[in-house]
């Protein structure tokens, strides 16, 4: 285990090495995106822009562009961004509700999409699977802005109330409006991630319930829930975990979309204001941080695997 973690640690610091210099020259290859008439204005002068080109290193080959972007990586420090301010700080400010977005997500995710999908298989042709099924067929169907809307005006409309949508309230300045703003976005990015989940954990149960150890245990008169939770939920959550896995990673995209809709400052909507203003210092750095993330959470799911089922073995 331990050679195949630092083989894969090595084949990442690979993957991460591409993926920086392809978002690195793809940022530099996009036309009529100079980022000094951004900063300065479309009525700013040529003597102004050269003199933002030079402040901000857009002069320099991009081989020393490139090698400052990895030193300040390497050091901690990202510089400023176009208008000034520290990217670095900003990332500290803004990645609190960003995670905790997140987190509340994954939490809605595995609550609601892991339960419902072994009652789903547990009661295969009932009632209760018929509904699973078309909840989770619905789910995977509504874009997950249009149910931010929902979740935005139908309280409004009924109730006359909103979650808090004015400014970013965090949890040790008031835990309830906190959770009042986090919650809704979290609930809308969940219940999407949580219908792949739910179809997946369900197919995947079915399987497992179809194997001779299961029927042996059942001939042995063992209850069904036993069986369940004891023999058939471990091995049938093999596949779920690569999924939520693949999910964490994947719902940096879904957050951008939702704090903006909920206007939550996190990281997701700095990446997008950056990603419009063709600010090289932050995309490419945010980029490559999620990069980061997705590789780790690979290699972490990589070892629950051999927890999970302790035949798989890695060498």
């Amino acid at each position: 285990m331990r050679r195949y973690i630092v083989r894969r640690l090595l084949q990442a610091v690979v993957s991460l090495f591409v993926l920086s210099v392809v978002v690195f020259l793809l940022l530099r290859l996009v036309p009529d995106t100079d980022p000094a008439i951004v900063r300065c204005g479309l009525t700013c002068t040529d003597a102004s822009i050269e003199r933002i080109r030079e402040e901000l290193g857009l002069n320099d080959s991009y081989l020393v562009q490139y090698g400052t972007w990895m030193r300040n990586l390497v050091t901690g420090s990202l510089g400023t961004d176009w208008q000034g301010g520290s990217v670095s700080d900003e990332l500290q400010r803004r990645l609190p509700p960003t995670v905790e977005l997140l987190i509340f997500t994954m939490l809605v995710t595995i609550l609601i999409g892991v339960p419902f999908g072994i009652i789903s298989a547990g009661y295969r042709n009932s009632a209760a699977d018929y509904v699973a099924r078309f909840t989770a067929v619905l789910g995977l169907a509504v874009p997950n802005f249009w149910l931010a809307a929902l979740v935005l005006l139908i309280p409004l409309q009924l109730w006359d109330y909103s979650p808090t949508v004015t400014t970013t309230v965090g949890f040790t300045d008031d835990p309830w409006d906190n959770l009042r703003q986090i919650v809704p976005p979290a609930f809308v990015l969940g219940a999407v991630s949580a219908a792949g989940v739910m179809r997946l954990t369900r197919s995947s149960m079915l399987e497992v319930l179809g194997q001779d150890y299961i029927r042996t245990a059942r001939s042995k008169g063992l209850r069904e829930q036993v069986v369940i939770s004891r023999h058939a939920l471990k091995n049938s959550l093999i596949p779920v975990v690569t999924i939520l896995g693949l999910q964490l990673a994947g719902l940096f995209g879904g957050a951008i979309v939702i704090e903006q809709i909920f206007n939550i400052e996190g990281v997701g909507r700095y990446f997008l204001s950056a990603l419009l203003r063709n600010d090289y210092q932050v995309v490419q750095s945010l980029t490559l941080y999620v990069g980061v993330v997705v590789v780790l959470l690979n290699l972490f799911v990589d070892v629950i695997y051999a927890w999970l089922d302790p035949r798989i073995r890695y060498s």
